[in-house]
């Protein structure tokens, strides 16, 4: 085994454990569920000579009447520090009118919180709390078991043990998998919303890990503000591009991918104003292998252009999607969860093959199953007949696929139900790919798991484009986005091959 180096981050409780800790007052709530306490900063200078630790994850415990400290803190909020919180000593509160001219900082995500003790008292006391390992922190939980994974002697481990010839693919395993190949990839990622705090950090992990080599598309002025706001040290080879340097040359370009859709060079001078269409041009350019967008950007924002000016793969119908979905014990994938509302039994055999060849690509052993309302010959109907023919297609098409339908969901996920609905099923209580009938069924039952049961889910990541691009979810955390662009890479790696 590997020594465990020191790690800061697999002690950091959220501020929401703080406040459950201490039994503290919330004036605030801000993101207190999901920003952690990296340090305490307890304050009794004046603002300009406690400046130096509004750093990102401080927790500022200052007395309830230093109301000009407040100030710098929601300041430094908006200033892109994303502080864990202010905790206000003394059981004094600020006056409303102070407390309303901070409400952007708020709504932005700065916690604001409240005690009767003293300052010294407080401090003391949140030092001294227990950090053990919450059983709801499912964050900090996959953190360390991939820090933990990411240090073990797999191989030394692995002599030692005896292996099950069909291994389930852990979300710890998938995810440093990932990052690892990933690594060998050596891809060249363009992110448009290059000024956005999660994906600048974003940016410089995956620089720090050796992920991708990324391109922010932004003002470098603005870039060198956020990074000195959240203390993140830019990556000597970061490439940061002003979007307003390159516009003028991707016009032409544009123009001739588009003519026979009637673009003009006025109208492509437009459109290249969005710095998704611009890094989409990029792409479409092979100027980079990759595209990642989203943070701010609606779903629409950054696949239509990729579908405009990137267009489908050789030999794919369509566009389609999966999420990787991170249950307790192993990745599944579910496809299609985000582009295509009522598919054909053509596209959804497609969906199939397109979902299919995505979790091998990550590792994942595909046995795909083919999702309805009804298991095997017990229903009719023409939404059973569609899946019933698009599981004909997949076995026409690629017979190396192993793939049943139409099954239920707990018949394809529950070898107890498969036992008694599909007994003679390969694929049933054993699948890996689950793929729906179309995009209500798909999206609602993706979201229901993922916030019913709280498990992560890494996507939506784009199948059948000719070269990658990925969109994001606009609440994605920092670590969404690292994991988003290391797939991106590992799929320019798979088109770069085929």
């Amino acid at each position: 085994m590997s020594s465990y180096p020191w790690q800061t981050k697999l002690i950091a409780p959220r501020v929401a454990d703080v406040v459950a800790s201490l039994t503290l007052d919330v004036l605030e709530a801000g993101h207190m569920q999901h920003r952690r306490v990296r340090h305490i900063l307890m304050v009794a200078r004046t603002v300009p000579n406690m400046l130096y630790g509004l750093e990102p994850g401080a927790l500022v415990i200052v007395p309830g009447d230093r109301e000009d400290i407040l100030r710098a803190c929601a300041l430094a909020e908006r200033n892109g520090s994303d502080l864990a919180g202010v905790l206000l000593t003394g059981g004094l509160q600020p006056d409303e009118g102070v407390h309303r001219l901070c409400a952007t900082a708020f709504d932005s995500g700065l916690a604001l919180l409240s005690t009767p003790w003293n300052t010294y008292t407080t401090a003391n006391r949140v030092a001294r709390m227990d950090v053990g390992l919450p059983r709801n922190d499912k964050a900090r939980i996959e953190h360390t078991m991939e820090f933990v994974a990411s240090h073990v002697d797999a191989d030394r481990l692995l002599d030692n043990i005896h292996v099950s010839p069909e291994m389930h693919l852990s979300p710890a395993a998938f995810r440093y998998r990932l990052v690892q190949q990933a690594r060998v990839a050596g891809k060249t990622i363009v992110l448009p919303e290059g000024d956005e705090p999660r994906t600048l950090e974003a940016a410089c992990t995956c620089h720090e890990k050796g992920i991708a080599k990324c391109v922010l598309l932004a003002k470098e002025s603005r870039v060198r503000h956020l990074a000195e706001a959240r203390k993140l040290t830019l990556p000597a080879d970061l490439e940061i591009i002003d979007p307003d340097s390159i516009r003028d040359r991707y016009i032409s370009p544009m123009v001739a991918l588009r003519r026979h859709k009637g673009l003009t060079s006025q109208m492509a001078e437009a459109q290249l104003e969005d710095n998704v269409v611009l890094g989409t041009m990029m792409l479409a350019a092979d100027e980079v292998d990759g595209l990642v967008s989203g943070a701010v950007h609606t779903t629409a924002n950054t696949v239509r252009p990729a579908l405009q000016l990137i267009k489908t793969a050789p030999g794919a119908r369509l566009v389609s999607s999966v999420f990787f979905m991170c249950l307790p014990d192993q990745v599944v994938v579910y496809g299609d969860c985000a582009i295509n509302p009522d598919p054909d039994a053509e596209a959804l055999a497609d969906i199939a093959i397109q979902s299919a060849d995505s979790a091998s690509l990550f590792g994942i052993e595909p046995r795909v199953a083919m999702l309805s309302y009804s298991t095997g010959d017990s229903g009719k109907g023409a939404d059973v007949e569609k899946v019933r023919e698009a599981t004909r297609l997949v076995r026409e098409q690629r017979p190396d696929i192993l793939v049943d339908g139409p099954l239920q969901y707990d018949a394809a996920a529950n070898r107890d139900v498969a036992k008694t609905k599909a007994p003679h099923s390969k694929v049933a209580g054993r699948a890996t790919v689950f793929v729906f009938p179309d995009l209500n069924t798909g999206n609602t039952t993706y979201k229901a798991v993922q916030r019913s049961a709280g498990v992560i889910s890494i996507g939506p990541m784009l199948q059948g484009l000719k070269k990658p691009v990925n969109d994001l979810s606009r609440g994605a955390l920092v670590d969404d986005i690292v994991y988003t662009i290391a797939i991106t890479a590992l799929q320019a790696t798979q088109k770069a091959s085929g």
